[in-house]
């Protein structure tokens, strides 16, 4: 049995690399296809779990590292514990990553959201590809922070039942607090290294505290725990006893499909002064009940700029796996592009509706749809 451990061990060890890409990789795959959403017990559950373990590497390692020898520390050798603890340490941190890259994306308008996606993207690759930096107890602690924070952004949310730049302080404020424990925790196994990487820390943990901030203020963060279930430009919307919407759509080609999908203006053909109806349906978590805003704009060729022909605020209850149905209403007053953001009271982006406006003297040729 000796034998057949040995061999595994250095088995790994010769093969670390691409195992350990493959791992990550199948684990983000995993991640994409069981995680559902932000406000679900086993997913929080699951973050949690991954945050702890983190948290008991980085003490371990930094034990080990402050009481041994160099030769005990900074040894390749698979039969040392400091070996399998980084190993652990970089699949679990690239655990949380991935997490959170699928949990973010989900409720991402990547036009307006990519600098914080390529933020989380790059994180990801960079747990990876600077795995020997994990001996540092400054890149650890880094990524602990950075992996708290993006928790608690979601997750406040959701036990408060509320959003907006209060709660995101309070959540950068509660993310500190749990460091601070934890730097308090890992000062008494491992003093000495801590002591001597403790302006470093704390310059990191300003930095990363100062990008998340400025990302959020800028609107470029998605405002989870809200996400965009579904949405549409229509020429009518009815609502049944039952509780069901009828709607009413323009024919589409398959280039009209593409061109939505790729948020790349499909057309819609009215005529002048007839209602446009912009269909939402925003999932909040239960209890989670908030008020939402659809901002009709018009891109102005002259100016280059997108001018606001109406804000309407509308209500939004919480809980409906599919999303809480509203919808506004404006007049189709001109031709070109136009747009619908939806957005929250405090203007970050859930949602986009695109599409080019063309006027003409008759309605043209529709179809019914039923939205439940």
């Amino acid at each position: 049995m000796h034998i057949i451990v040995t061999r595994l061990r250095n088995w790994f060890a010769r093969y670390e690399r691409p195992v350990s890409s493959l791992s990550l990789i199948g684990g983000f795959v995993f991640d994409a296809i069981t995680l559902k959403r932000v406000d679900l017990f086993w997913d929080n559950f699951w973050v949690v779990a991954h945050l702890v373990i983190v948290a008991a590497c980085i003490i371990l390692i930094n034990r080990e590292e402050n009481e041994g020898s160099e030769a005990v520390f900074d040894s390749k050798d698979p039969a040392k514990l400091h070996f399998w603890l980084v190993n652990i340490l970089q699949f679990f941190f690239g655990g949380l990553l991935s997490t959170f890259i699928v949990f973010y994306f989900r409720g991402a308008v990547l036009a307006v959201a990519w600098p914080f996606i390529l933020v989380l993207i790059a994180a990801f690759i960079a747990n990876e590809s600077l795995k020997q930096h994990y001996t540092r107890i400054s890149f650890q602690i880094a990524f602990l922070f950075l992996s708290i924070l993006l928790f608690a952004i979601f997750f406040v949310p959701v036990l408060l039942h509320q959003i907006g730049p209060a709660v995101f302080l309070m959540s950068g404020g509660l993310s500190l607090i749990v460091l601070l424990l934890f730097l308090w925790t890992l000062r008494a196994f491992a003093a000495e290294r801590f002591k001597k990487s403790r302006g470093t820390i704390l310059g990191l943990i300003a930095g990363i505290y100062a990008v998340v901030g400025a990302l959020y203020f800028f609107n470029l963060i998605p405002p989870l725990p809200l996400s965009l279930q579904d949405a549409g430009i229509f020429h009518s919307i009815r609502r049944s006893t039952s509780g069901d919407y009828t709607v009413t759509l323009e024919h589409q080609t398959t280039w009209d499909a593409i061109l939505e999908y790729v948020d790349i203006y499909p057309a819609y053909h009215a005529i002048a002064d007839t209602s446009m109806y912009a269909y939402s349906a925003v999932y909040s978590p239960v209890s989670f009940n908030t008020q939402i805003i659809h901002e009709w704009q018009l891109y102005d060729d002259a100016t280059k700029k997108w001018l606001t022909q109406a804000t309407i605020p509308l209500s939004v209850s919480g809980g409906r796996e599919n999303g809480y149905r509203t919808y506004s209403v404006f007049s189709a007053s001109a031709s070109g592009k136009w747009r619908v953001n939806v957005k929250t009271a405090s203007g970050q982006l859930i949602g986009r509706m695109s599409f080019h406006v063309f006027l003409q003297d008759s309605t043209p040729s529709l179809l019914t749809e039923t939205k439940k």
